[in-house]
C-alpha cells in the first residue's frame, strides 16, 4: 500500500520567490525536524529568526532579503541539494523493509490514535516521555515508509511552559499559539474546502476543525475545537494538554476518539489496523460499535469486529497514568451520544470496569484491553507487571515489546558523522541491519575520535547550559557576580551525570541528596569531582513532584553543593537533545518496578552516554554489565524508605568505587581508555536493540498483520495467535 495522502492548504499565505517556491513544502513538512542539511538552509536564510523561532515558518514568511539569497550562488546550490534530497525520500519508498516484505498486505493504512506528539520544540503539543514515543513512532514509519497516519489533538495553548522562581517554585504559563506561524496545513474536504466534523454532546453539537502535520511520508491529523462556531465554553476543550478538570479532560477524549474516527471517514479512510497508544483515545473503539450497529449489525456483531482489528499500547504500571472517570459523569456527558447510536452506556460502563471492580468507575485501560485484539507494554518487565496487573481483565498475555527510540533526532552531529563513516544511514536502519550491522563495527572508530566527539558534545551542553542559567538567574534578580559564576558553569573537564525527566515522586530525582555529607565529598573533590544537572517538570497538578524540583533547586544554591549541581528550567526536546548528547552518564533511579521503559536512557546510550540506573523498565533487559552500570538489583524492599536508603548507597559505591575511577583513569595522551570502551558498548547495545526501527519491525509483526488477519512466520518468535471475537 502507499503512503497515506490527505488533501491540506497551509495555514499561512505569504508569497516566494518563484525559483524558491520549493521552500514552501520544505517548511510545511516536519521532515527538517530531523535533518541538519534543511535546518541549515533555514539559519542561511535568517540565522536570526531562526535561532530565535526554531521554526521555518517565521524564518521564510518574514522580511527576507530574498535578492541577496538569489545571487548566493552556494545558496542556491545547496538548496537545490536539501529540496532533490527531500523530493527523493517523499517519493521513494517501494524498497523499504515493510513493502519489500508485506507491502500488499494491507488495505488501508494504519490509524494511530495519542493524545500527545513530540515531533519538534517549537510543536509544543507533547508533555514527555509518551508523546516524544509517538513522534519517534511517527518518523520511523515515515523512514520505513509504512502506511500510517496519526490522529491526535491541537492544543492551541500546549503544554505549561516552565519557570522556577528564586525560592525553587514551579510556575506555569501557557503559550497562545499563532497558528499561522507553525508548520501546520488545514485539511480539505472533496469539495476542496475545510474539513470539520461534527460530534454530538449533550444539548448540542460541536464542531472539530481537521488540521494536518505532516511527518515526512506520514501524515498526522490534529483536532481542534477551538472555532467560531462553537460556543465560547466549547471553544477551549482542546486548548491545554493535560487539563486539570475531569470533565474536561472526558470532552478532550470524546473528540480524539469519536472525532478521529469521523476525520478519518470524512476522508475516505478504511484503516486495516486502529492501534490506540494508551487509553486516552478508548471511546473510538464505542463509535466504531456505532458505526457497525448503524449497518444493522447487533452490538455482540459490532464489538467482535472493533476488537478483531484493534490493538493497544499500555504504557504505565501506575495507577495515576491510567485514565478513569466517574461512571455518572460517563453517564452524562457521553451517554447521550452512546445511547442515541445503539450503544448503551450502560454497557460501555461494564466493558470498562476496573480490576478493583468498583462500578462507580469507567478504566479507560480496561475498557481498551477487552476491545482489542492485541495489546502490548513497553518493556518485557513491564509487560510482567501489567499482565499481574490487568489479570482479572485481559483475554490473553499483554506482550512485551520494548520501546525504542528514533536515532536521527537524538544522536548528536559528531557523533554522526563518526557513524556515517562507518557506512550507517541513520534513516534507514533496515538497510544498515542488511548492509552489516554497522553498530557491530564500532571497535574501527579510534578511541581518540570518539572521544573527541563526546568533548565536542559536551562543550556544546555546557555553553547551551550557561544561557539557560544565566537567564534563569538574571529573572531571580542575581548580582553581575554571580550571573559571572555561570561564564564556568558545567566544567566539560568534569565528570558530568545528567537526570531530565518527568518530576513524578516514584522516579526519586532526589535520591542522590540522601547522604549530603557523602555528595558534597564526591562534588568537590580536588582530584576528581563530579557535576549533576537536573531538568524537568511536574504537572500542575502534581504537588508532591513540585515539592521535589523546590528541593532539588534549593540544594544546587546551597553553600555545600552551589557551583556543582544544577536545575535547568523549561524541559524540552530541545534541552533533552543537549543533555542525552552531552553529560558523561544518565542517571536513572526510579522504584522499580514503576518504570515502564525509559527512553531517555536509550536516547543517552545511542550517544555514547552510559547509563547508571535501577534495573527497571528498558535498563532491566538493556543492561549487560560492560554497558554501563546497575543500582542494586532486581529483589524490592515493600519499605520503601529502606529500599530508597540501600540503592542511594549502592549509587554512592558505584560513584565512588566505579563510574569515578573509569571516567579519570587516563592514558598518556589524555585518553579514559576503560570509559571509552564502556562508551562503545552502550552505543553498540542500542542503537539497533532499542530503535524505533526495531520497534516497528515488532510491531508490525506481533500487532498489526496479526490484526488485519494477516498470518506472519517470524524466526526469530513463537507465532502470536489473536482472537477475533
Amino acid at each position: 500500500m502507499d503512503p497515506v495522502h490527505v488533501p491540506s492548504i497551509p495555514a499561512a499565505s505569504f508569497p516566494l520567490p518563484p525559483r524558491l517556491e520549493g521552500l514552501r513544502r520544505l517548511a510545511y513538512n516536519l521532515h527538517w525536524a530531523w535533518h541538519p542539511a534543511t535546518r541549515n538552509l533555514w539559519s542561511l536564510i535568517d540565522r536570526t529568526a531562526w535561532t530565535r523561532y526554531r521554526n521555518p515558518i517565521p524564518v521564510i514568511s518574514g522580511p527576507t532579503e530574498w535578492s541577496r539569497l538569489l545571487d548566493d550562488e552556494k545558496f542556491l546550490a545547496e538548496y537545490h541539494d536539501v529540496l532533490a534530497s527531500f523530493d527523493r525520500y517523499m517519493a521513494n519508498g517501494s524498497d523499504h523493509w515493510f513493502h519489500r516484505r508485506y507491502g500488499s498486505a494491507l488495505d488501508g493504512p494504519i490509524a494511530y490514535f495519542c493524545a500527545e506528539y513530540g515531533f519538534h520544540e517549537s510543536l509544543g503539543i507533547y508533555s514527555g516521555g509518551l508523546g516524544v514515543l509517538a513522534g519517534d513512532h511517527m518518523k520511523s514509519a515515515s523512514d520505513m515508509a509504512l502506511p500510517a497516519i496519526g490522529v491526535g489533538l491541537l492544543y492551541r495553548k500546549g503544554y505549561f511552559r516552565q519557570s522556577i522562581d528564586a525560592d525553587g517554585h514551579q510556575e506555569h504559563s501557557y503559550p497562545d499559539y499563532d497558528l499561522t506561524r507553525l508548520p501546520l496545513s488545514r485539511v480539505q474536504d472533496a469539495s476542496g474546502l475545510p474539513l470539520t466534523v461534527t460530534v454530538e454532546l449533550p444539548g448540542r453539537d460541536l464542531t472539530v476543525a481537521v488540521w494536518l502535520a505532516q511527518v515526512g511520508r506520514v501524515p498526522v491529523l490534529l483536532l481542534d475545537t477551538d472555532t467560531p462556531t462553537n460556543a465560547d465554553y466549547d471553544r477551549p476543550i482542546t486548548n491545554i494538554l493535560y487539563v486539570r478538570g475531569r470533565e474536561m479532560r472526558l470532552h478532550q477524549e470524546i473528540v480524539l476518539g469519536v472525532g478521529g474516527v469521523r476525520a478519518l471517514r470524512a476522508l475516505g479512510l478504511a484503516p486495516s489496523v486502529w492501534h490506540l497508544n494508551e487509553g486516552h483515545s478508548a471511546l473510538l473503539l464505542a463509535e466504531r460499535a456505532r458505526e457497525y450497529v448503524e449497518e444493522g449489525q447487533t452490538l455482540d456483531a459490532a464489538l467482535a469486529r472493533v476488537r478483531s482489528d484493534s490493538v493497544f499500547t499500555i504504557h504505565t504500571p501506575v495507577s495515576a497514568g491510567n485514565e478513569r472517570f466517574d461512571a455518572d459523569l460517563i453517564r452524562r456527558v457521553a451517554g447521550p451520544l452512546l445511547d442515541s447510536a445503539g450503544v448503551p452506556v450502560e454497557r460501555v460502563l461494564q466493558i470498562g470496569l476496573g480490576v478493583d471492580g468498583d462500578p462507580g468507575q469507567f478504566d479507560m485501560t480496561a475498557f481498551s484491553l477487552r476491545l482489542t485484539s492485541g495489546a502490548n507494554a513497553v518493556s518485557h518487565l513491564h509487560s510482567e507487571t501489567a499482565n499481574s496487573t490487568w489479570q482479572g481483565v485481559i483475554r490473553q498475555p499483554i506482550l512485551g515489546l520494548t520501546n525504542g527510540v528514533h536515532a536521527p533526532s537524538w544522536i548528536g552531529s559528531p557523533i554522526v558523522e563518526l557513524l556515517e563513516d562507518l557506512g550507517a544511514n541513520l534513516d534507514d536502519l533496515d538497510a544498515s541491519l542488511e548492509a552489516g550491522r554497522f553498530w557491530e563495527r564500532l571497535e574501527r572508530i579510534a578511541g581518540r575520535d570518539l572521544w573527541d566527539a563526546h568533548l565536542r558534545q559536551k562543550r556544546e551542553l555546557a555553553l547551551f547550559a550557561r544561557g539557560r542559567l544565566r537567564s534563569q538567574f538574571a529573572r531571580h534578580g542575581e548580582a553581575p557576580a554571580v550571573l559571572a559564576e555561570l561564564e564556568t558553569a558545567l566544567d566539560p573537564d568534569i565528570l558530568t551525570i545528567g537526570f531530565a525527566r518527568r518530576f513524578a515522586t516514584y522516579k526519586r530525582a532526589g535520591l542522590l541528596f540522601s547522604d549530603m555529607e557523602r555528595l558534597g565529598r564526591l562534588v568537590w573533590d580536588e582530584q576528581r569531582p563530579i557535576q549533576i544537572v537536573f531538568a524537568g517538570k511536574a504537572h500542575p497538578a502534581d504537588r508532591p513532584g513540585q515539592k521535589v524540583i523546590q528541593e532539588i533547586f534549593q540544594r544546587s544554591r546551597s553553600p555545600e553543593l552551589r557551583g556543582r549541581v544544577f536545575i535547568l528550567e523549561d524541559y524540552d526536546m530541545r534541552v533533552g537533545r543537549f543533555l542525552v548528547q552531552g553529560v558523561d552518564v544518565w542517571l536513572n533511579n526510579p522504584r522499580r518496578p514503576l518504570e515502564a521503559s525509559g527512553t531517555s536512557g536509550m536516547k543517552a546510550a545511542q550517544n555514547g552516554v552510559p547509563n547508571v540506573s535501577v534495573l527497571d523498565g528498558w535498563w532491566d533487559e538493556g543492561y549487560e554489565g560492560d554497558n554501563g552500570w546497575a543500582i542494586g538489583g532486581r529483589e524490592t524492599n515493600p519499605d520503601e524508605a529502606a529500599q530508597d536508603w540501600q540503592d542511594a548507597q549502592d549509587l554512592y559505591q558505584l560513584l565512588d568505587e566505579q563510574i569515578i575511577p573509569s571516567y579519570y583513569e587516563r592514558d598518556a595522551s589524555g585518553m579514559p581508555l576503560r570509559w571509552v570502551a564502556v562508551m562503545r558498548r552502550a552505543m553498540a547495545t542500542a542503537l539497533w536493540r532499542f530503535s524505533t526501527t526495531r520497534m516497528l519491525h515488532e510491531y508490525t509483526e506481533r500487532l498489526y498483520l496479526p490484526a488485519s488477519g494477516v498470518a506472519v512466520a517470524r524466526a526469530d518468535a513463537a507465532p502470536v495467535v489473536t482472537e477475533a471475537g
